[in-house]
C-alpha cells in the first residue's frame, strides 16, 4: 500500500483519477460512483478514499460520516430516480469483487425482480447514459 492506497485495487484507481467513474459525490474522505455493472441503473458504490479493504479495517473517525454518506445517498436515489426504496448491502471479503470496502446503494421498486441474494446485473448503454444517471443522483444528495 501507498499512501493510503492499494497499487491494484481499481477503488484506488477511480479515487485518484486514473480509472473513469461516474460519481455522484465526492469529498476529501469519500467518494461515491455508479456501479458499471449495476443491479438497476442508478445503482452507486460509496467507498473511503483511503483503501480500506472491510468494515472491520474502517478507522472509527470515518465510521460515522461513511454511514451517513450512505444513508443520504439511499434517499438520493429514491428522490431523483423515482424508485420506491432503496436496497443497502456490504460484502466482507466473502463475495467482495473489490477488495477495497464499498456500500451498495441500489434504487429499488416493488416487481422489479430482485430475490435474495441473486443479483442479475444489467448494462448502461454507454459512458454517456452512466454520466446522466449519475447526474440525477447527486443533483438529490
Amino acid at each position: 500500500m501507498v499512501r493510503g492506497r492499494a497499487a491494484a485495487c481499481v477503488f484506488c484507481a477511480i479515487v485518484a483519477g486514473e480509472a473513469e467513474a461516474s460519481v455522484v459525490h465526492r469529498d476529501d474522505r469519500f467518494l461515491a460512483f455508479l456501479d458499471t455493472r449495476p443491479l438497476f441503473k442508478g445503482h452507486v458504490l460509496v467507498v473511503p478514499v483511503e483503501h480500506h479493504e472491510t468494515l472491520p479495517d474502517l478507522p472509527e473517525a470515518l465510521r460515522d460520516d461513511f454511514f451517513a454518506l450512505v444513508q443520504r445517498t439511499s434517499s438520493a436515489v429514491v428522490d431523483a430516480l423515482g424508485a420506491q426504496g432503496s436496497f443497502v448491502a456490504m460484502n466482507n471479503t466473502v463475495s467482495q469483487s473489490v477488495p477495497h470496502l464499498h456500500c451498495h446503494v441500489v434504487p429499488r421498486t416493488r416487481g422489479d425482480g430482485l430475490r435474495g441474494f441473486f443479483w442479475p446485473r444489467t448494462r448502461y448503454d454507454d459512458v454517456a447514459e452512466r454520466d446522466a444517471w449519475a447526474a440525477r443522483v447527486a443533483a438529490a444528495l
